[in-house]
């Protein structure tokens, strides 16, 4: 049990998978686990352990933004002793060939800073992903027949954001997606030794303004889901 977990370690899996969203975790942990069961609500941040095709998984919410899921993802390596970390969630799209619906898989994850800046002091750290995950993921796509894309994304702090400029730069750059959690995890997991991957949906589009209804999300939120939990035991 930790400040933010109220949980004991037995109940928590050596794979989580990481919705920002707290009602998300508890849709996902409903609709792909067998044997739910709530692991801990402390402050509304529900975490859920139960088993997929056999497996324990635990779908924990890391609420928004790269301090938030700094916390989570702190406990969850430092306290629980998990080895494998994936976020999944929302993005939005930031190139022409990415459509609304399709799926992320975060090679690297850009930023102008998270809660672990300081540390690098004037080293420009690039966080990536495990190759290994990432490998499993695209194949689970590929067999799963869902559009994905495979590259870089941008992680930002900022949810209404004013720098245009940058984001030209981005999509210049080919950045494929904007969301606000990866660079963390990754970073994180690099410094734990840990297995880290971002999977997620595209909601929305910064070129063309296409959003995702919100009655649909959740039906195309399943893929991304489906494509974590096989790449986590492949």
């Amino acid at each position: 049990m930790t400040i933010h977990i109220g949980a004991d370690k037995d109940d928590i899996a050596d794979v989580v998978l990481m919705p920002g969203d707290p009602y998300r975790a508890k849709w996902a942990a409903e609709t792909f686990l067998t044997d739910a069961k709530c692991v801990h609500e402390v402050r509304g941040m529900f975490g859920f352990t139960g088993l997929w095709n056999g497996n324990r998984v635990t779908i924990q919410g890391s609420g928004m933004g790269m301090p938030s899921m700094s916390i989570y993802a702190n406990e969850l390596i430092r306290d629980f002793d998990v080895q494998t970390l994936i976020r999944i969630g929302s993005c939005g799209g930031m190139q022409p060939h990415v459509k609304v619906r399709d799926v992320i898989l975060a090679m690297t994850a850009s930023t102008v800073a998270t809660p672990s800046s300081t540390i690098f002091k004037e080293l420009n750290f690039a966080p990536c992903a495990d190759y290994g995950l990432l490998a499993a993921a695209a194949e689970a796509a590929k067999a799963m027949d869902v559009d994905v894309h495979v590259g870089g994304i941008y992680s930002s702090d900022t949810f209404y954001d004013e720098r245009p400029d940058l984001n030209k730069e981005m999509q210049r750059h080919g950045v494929l997606g904007v969301e606000m959690e990866a660079a963390e995890l990754y970073i994180l997991a690099a410094r734990y030794g840990r297995r880290a991957l971002g999977v997620m949906t595209v909601s929305d589009h910064l070129l063309t303004g296409e959003a995702l209804p919100a009655d649909q999300r959740e039906r195309s939120f399943g893929d991304m889901i489906g494509i974590a939990l096989t790449a986590a035991f492949a």
